[in-house]
């Protein structure tokens, strides 16, 4: 969570509908506010596909945990654990598309002026909110090899992400533990997991499918 991130006392909650589905003309209408609630839970942004183009470099990583408190406080958040709610998060999550990608030196904090990738895609999958774009390789040619050499095969990955957040909104700044209900994502950061507000994120580098040619296909195909 960036350093910025404001954190204001919540103005109220909404008054929840109730019996919508027993009322003449309101059960349509609940209805299609459902519909929009499940599309807002996968988005990407289409690119054309430029094959072999040297400064896509695709990724996907797990960006945080909604409805679960973070294991330690975000930056920013006046040492409270946060908990960033999933009608918060659906809410936001077109707000993450076209958004950057940043990282810090030692891989252990954020730079938003470090901009280093964009963000394509955002999906709500259970309670992991999964993210997926491209790192500039081309311009930032160190990244690929520290990332990778971070990712050893046989271990646990090390790398994670964090969120960025602007006018976020707490429901009770009393609480031990800050319930985060609204808020608007400005981009995220690489990082070590270890070094992340929630262990239980990843970041990983995704190698483009190599295309057999046609011939070897026809001879597999033979057989």
């Amino acid at each position: 969570m960036a350093d910025d991130l404001r954190l204001h006392r919540s103005l109220g909650l909404h008054q929840k509908n109730t019996g919508a589905a027993c009322r003449p003309g309101l059960a349509h209408a609940a209805a299609s506010a459902r519909a929009a609630s499940m599309e807002l839970r996968a988005m990407a942004v289409e690119f054309p596909d430029v094959h072999g183009h040297p400064n896509r470099l695709p990724f996907e990583g797990v960006l945080t945990l909604v409805d679960v408190a973070s294991d330690k406080a975000p930056s920013g958040a006046r040492g409270h654990r946060v908990v960033l709610t999933r009608a918060a998060a659906e809410a936001a999550l077109p707000s993450l598309l076209g958004m950057a990608v940043d990282y810090k030196a030692g891989w252990d904090g954020h730079d938003a002026r470090q901009k280093c990738g964009i963000i394509t895609a955002a999906e709500l999958d259970g309670k992991r909110l999964t993210v997926a774009g491209f790192l500039f390789a081309r311009d930032f040619p160190e990244l690929e090899a520290q990332v990778e050499s971070k990712a050893e095969p046989g271990v646990d990955r090390l790398m994670g992400m964090s969120y960025e957040l602007a006018d976020a909104h707490v429901a009770d700044m009393s609480a031990s533990i800050w319930t985060l209900t609204r808020a608007t994502f400005t981009g995220a950061a690489i990082l070590l997991r270890e070094k992340a507000a929630y262990r239980g994120t990843s970041f990983r580098l995704k190698r483009p499918a190599i295309a057999r040619p046609a011939t070897a296909r026809r001879a597999i195909a033979a057989r």
